[in-house]
Parts: structure tokens; sequence; C-alpha cells
């Protein structure tokens, strides 16, 4: 596996920085032969990797700026802003969703512009297969509640408690990671743990959900039935290679 805990947890992520380190990554294993398999539930971030996307620039003084606004007034009042300067921005991101309008008025002031629109679905790299896997969705639901309940069994709210008192708070990214955000509420007293467990599988829920409508849009994708134990086959013949292989 690679790129996985290569961050610390106050340090906030960017599409585009995961984007540099993925096609490195990536460019360095086909370099040695090795055939990168990509695995995400995130269709943004899959995008950003295969496809033809630029990102603009930032700046860690400005986007501090609208960080102080933002903790100072919150996400509505700031979204107002954001309507104010950028209207089709603004219709674009929810009132809710702070991290993003920062990042637009960020881009806003660097450029002068923000383009809400994701670019057309054009290959950057070569030999790209994308394969999907379709799960009924009460089994979906299903699994996810299983493993959130797992993740309590394995220690979740310990390894929460621990890492608040290493930063995880300060942390822009992680503190708002599904799991972490709702174990943070209860920790803080702001939900019970039996809220803050059900928080985190609804929250997923509502992800993959979003997630897979996303994937939905590519017509590039090859569907396949997760409950299919010849899946492996098909992929095979899609890709030219014997069963197995």
């Amino acid at each position: 596996h690679h790129l996985v805990d290569i961050m610390d947890i106050t340090e906030a992520a960017s599409v585009a920085e995961f984007q540099s380190m993925a096609r490195a990554a990536i460019d360095r294993l086909r370099g040695q032969g090795v055939v990168p398999i990509l695995v995400g539930g995130s269709s943004l971030y899959i995008r950003a990797i295969v496809d033809r996307f630029d990102f603009p620039g930032t700046d860690p003084v400005v986007r501090q700026k609208w960080q102080d606004e933002l903790d100072r007034i919150g996400a509505p009042a700031l979204h107002q802003v954001l309507a104010e300067r950028h209207p089709s921005a603004a219709e674009s991101i929810l009132p809710g969703n702070g991290r993003r309008i920062v990042r637009a008025l960020e881009v806003i002031e660097l450029t002068g512009d923000f383009n809400p629109q994701l670019p057309e679905p054009v290959y950057a790299l070569d030999e790209v297969h994308q394969f999907g896997l379709h799960l009924d969705r009460a089994e979906m639901d299903a699994r996810i509640a299983a493993r959130v309940d797992q993740m309590w069994a394995d220690g979740l709210v310990d390894e929460v408690r621990d890492l608040a008192a290493r930063g995880l708070r300060e942390g822009l990214t992680a503190s708002r990671g599904l799991g972490y955000q709702q174990v943070l509420a209860y920790l803080g007293g702001e939900l019970s743990e039996a809220e803050a467990r059900q928080a985190t599988i609804d929250g997923t829920r509502r992800f993959a959900r979003k997630q897979l409508g996303w994937f939905a849009r590519d017509p590039r994708i090859t569907w396949l039935s997760a409950a299919d134990p010849h899946a492996d086959e098909t992929i095979a013949g899609h890709l030219g290679l014997p069963a197995g292989k």
C-alpha cells in the first residue's frame, strides 16, 4: 500500500497535494514494472489523479484570513459573503460547507474568479481502466453499520481521545473525518456516545450515496456486482488477461 499514514493530524490536506503525490507514486511503480491499483471512495480524488485536473494555487496567509473569518462568523454568514462576491460559486456550495467556502474565497482573491464546474472527463494518464462495484443499498447500509460497530469495538473512542490530546481538534482536515468528528463531539459533551455512533453511521451512509451518485455519472466506469464470485474473471476479460491474473 502507498500514501497511507503520510500526514500529521494537524496538517491540512488538499486534493492538489494528493494529486501530486499519487501521480508520483504511479510513475514510480510503473517504472518498476508494477501495475498500480487505485482504490477509493471519493470521486473527486480519483478523477483528480487520472484526469486532466489543474488546480489554482494557494496562499497560506489568504487561506488563514478566510479561515479566521469562518471561525468568527460561521459558515452560513461566510456563504453570504461568497454570494456577494461570486453568486455562481455560492450556488454550487452548500451554506454549511465551511471548508469549500473558504477555498472558494481564497481562489477568488488570488485569481479573480472561481469555476465551480468539474472539467470534462479526459484521462491524463495512459492505460486507465475503471471498475465500480455495485452493492444492494440495504446490504451496503448493513455493512456500514457493522463497520462502525467494529470501529467502536476496536477502540475508536480511545484513539480519538489520544489524538485530541495531540492536536486533533486543530487539524482542519482530520478533525472533520467521519468518525473523528462525531467522537470529538461526544468527548466535548455535544453528543452522547450512542448518538455519536449513530451519527457516524448516518454520515457514512450519506457520504457513500453521494459518491455513488458522482461515480454513476462517469460513463467510463464498468460496473460489476460486488456479490458476483466471478467478478475477477470479468475484469481480467476487460483487460485481456487470463482469469486469475
